[in-house]
C-alpha cells in the first residue's frame, strides 16, 4: 500500500457551477491491490469556517461496498453525477465562509482510510468586505 493515493477530478476541471447545474466527475485509486479497497464512500458536502460553530451538511451520498458489489473493481475509474441544489451558495465572509467539495474517501482492507477532495464554488456571490463608517 505505500505510495497509495485516491484521485478525484471534475469534468472539464471546473471550479464554479450555479445553482440546478449538474456536477460530475470521476475517481479512481492508484497502487492498491483488489483487495485492498474495502469500500469507497464518494460525497458532495458543503461546510462552513470561521468564528463559531462549523457546520457540515451532505448534499449527495454514494456507498460503494466490496461486499455487497463483488463484481465491481474499486480499483477502476468510478464516475459521479448529481444536480446541484439553489443554496447554501459559496461565500468568503469575513467572518464566516462556505465552501462546497466532492469528497472521495476509500476503506482499506486492514482498517485504514485514503482520502481527496475536489473543492468548487457554487453560485457567484461577491465576497465580503469591511465597510468604512
Amino acid at each position: 500500500m505505500i505510495g497509495a493515493e485516491v484521485y478525484v477530478q471534475l469534468d472539464g476541471r471546473r471550479t464554479v457551477y450555479q445553482p440546478g447545474e449538474t456536477l460530475s466527475g470521476e475517481y479512481h485509486l492508484e497502487s492498491l491491490s483488489l483487495s485492498e479497497p474495502a469500500a469507497i464512500e464518494v460525497s458532495v458536502v458543503w461546510h462552513t469556517e470561521g468564528q463559531g460553530d462549523e457546520d457540515l451538511a451532505v448534499h449527495y451520498f454514494e456507498r460503494l461496498d466490496r461486499d455487497e458489489r463483488p463484481e465491481v473493481d474499486l480499483r477502476r475509474p468510478q464516475r459521479f453525477s448529481v444536480s446541484l441544489p439553489r443554496s447554501p451558495l459559496s461565500y468568503e465572509g469575513l467572518i464566516v465562509k462556505i465552501r462546497w467539495c466532492v469528497r472521495v474517501r476509500v476503506f482499506l482492507s486492514r482498517g485504514k482510510e485514503l482520502f481527496a477532495e475536489a473543492p468548487f464554488q457554487l453560485g457567484t456571490v461577491p465576497p465580503g468586505r469591511l465597510v468604512d463608517a
